[in-house]
């Protein structure tokens, strides 16, 4: 199996304004038992200080995953992953949307902005833990990340 090298910290950059959701998905990843951190911020602008290190994300880690929700305050989802996938500095880090809507035209226009994958975020609560899990095996045991 490809995967993190052996004893790496996954770290993950979850933006999401669902307190909800949030919750499930910590825990989620405490389950999966996998090496991971979780960074949470609630919307799209956070987002890019955090990518950026700026102000008060200043020194944080680069994020190896992104988990990224469409509707969010101030810069939406679809603006976050324009300017990440158009940024040469971190066009690289995968970028999956997590998303309550099932519309053919956001998923086309993820895709269209080179989103990595597009999840239809699960309303039952085993299913949604389910979906967490398998996205973390696969980007922390499955693929190959770049280094950074």
């Amino acid at each position: 199996m490809n995967g993190q090298p052996s004893g790496q910290t996954m770290e993950i950059l979850m933006v999401e304004d669902s307190p909800g959701a949030v919750r499930l998905t910590v825990e989620a990843l405490k389950e999966a038992d996998l090496n991971n951190r979780l960074n949470v911020v609630s919307d799209g602008d956070a987002a890019l200080d955090f990518l950026y290190r700026r102000g008060h994300y200043a020194g944080v880690p680069r994020p190896d995953l992104i988990l990224l929700d469409l509707n969010l305050p101030r810069r939406n989802g679809r603006e976050l992953l324009d300017v990440i996938k158009h940024d040469p500095a971190l066009c690289a880090i995968p970028v999956v949307v997590l998303s309550t809507s099932r519309d053919q035209r956001d998923v086309l226009c993820c895709y269209n902005l080179h989103a990595n994958c597009y999840v239809v975020k699960p309303v039952e609560y085993t299913e949604f833990i389910g979906v967490i899990k398998g996205l973390e095996r696969f980007w922390l045991q499955v693929a190959t990340l770049p280094l950074h």
